[in-house]
C-alpha cells in the first residue's frame, strides 16, 4: 500500500543518489597537506603486552615552507601511582620526487641541507604520506641486533578533526597499539 510520503521519500533517495554518483568515490582523490593543518586534542586508548591506558594527545600541524610541513605533537600519560609524564616531538617534512611522499629534514648536513636521520646509527629513519584522507608518518630505526622496529602514525581526517592510529611493531611482532579522535580547534 502506497502512502501519500513515499513519492517524496523516493524522489529523495533518487536526488541523493544521483548527488552520490556525481561526486564520484571520495577516497580515490588524494588530499592536500593543507587539509591537515591546524590544532587538534583529544584523548586515546593504549593497548600492548599487559598493558592498557588512556593518553591525553595534542597535535598541531603547520606550513614550514613552500610544500613542507611540521608536526608537533605531545603525550600525556598518567602511571599507576597517578603522576603524569609528558613526551613531546616535533618533526619537519619536505616534498620528495614522488607525489604525496615527504621526506623528514630532522637535521641539517655539512652544508647546510636538511636531511633525514640515519637509522644504522640507532636513529630513526622517517618519512610521510598521503592517501586519501590520511596523513601517515613511518619512522623505521635498525635496533641493537640488527633487526628492526617500525612506528606508523595514521591521521585521519573525520569532519571534527581526525582519528589516530599508532602501531609500534619490532621484527614483526606488534608491542603496542594506540586508537583515539582529536577535535580539531584551530587552524
Amino acid at each position: 500500500m502506497r502512502t501519500p510520503a513515499t513519492p517524496r521519500i523516493m524522489r529523495a533517495l533518487l536526488l541523493f543518489l544521483a548527488a552520490a554518483a556525481l561526486a564520484g568515490p571520495a577516497s580515490s582523490a588524494e588530499t592536500s597537506i593543507e587539509a591537515f593543518y591546524g590544532k587538534y586534542t583529544g584523548q586515546a586508548v593504549t593497548s600492548g603486552k599487559d598493558e592498557f591506558s588512556k593518553r591525553d594527545l595534542s597535535v598541531n600541524i603547520k606550513p614550514a615552507g613552500e610544500r613542507r610541513f611540521t608536526i608537533d605533537w605531545i603525550t600525556f600519560t598518567r602511571s599507576a601511582s597517578g603522576k603524569r609524564k609528558r613526551k613531546e616531538y616535533s618533526i619537519s617534512f619536505k616534498p620528495s620526487d614522488r607525489e604525496n611522499v615527504f621526506a623528514s629534514a630532522m637535521k641539517k648536513n655539512v652544508f647546510g641541507k636538511s636531511v633525514p636521520l640515519d637509522p644504522i646509527k640507532g636513529e630513526p629513519y622517517v618519512w610521510a604520506r598521503i592517501h586519501g584522507r590520511t596523513l601517515t608518518v613511518h619512522a623505521m630505526m635498525v635496533t641493537e641486533d640488527g633487526g628492526y622496529e617500525m612506528q606508523v602514525y595514521e591521521r585521519t581526517l573525520t569532519a571534527t578533526g581526525m582519528d589516530l592510529k599508532f602501531s609500534r611493531v619490532r621484527d614483526g611482532k606488534t608491542l603496542k597499539l594506540i586508537t583515539g579522535s582529536l577535535l580539531k580547534f584551530s587552524k
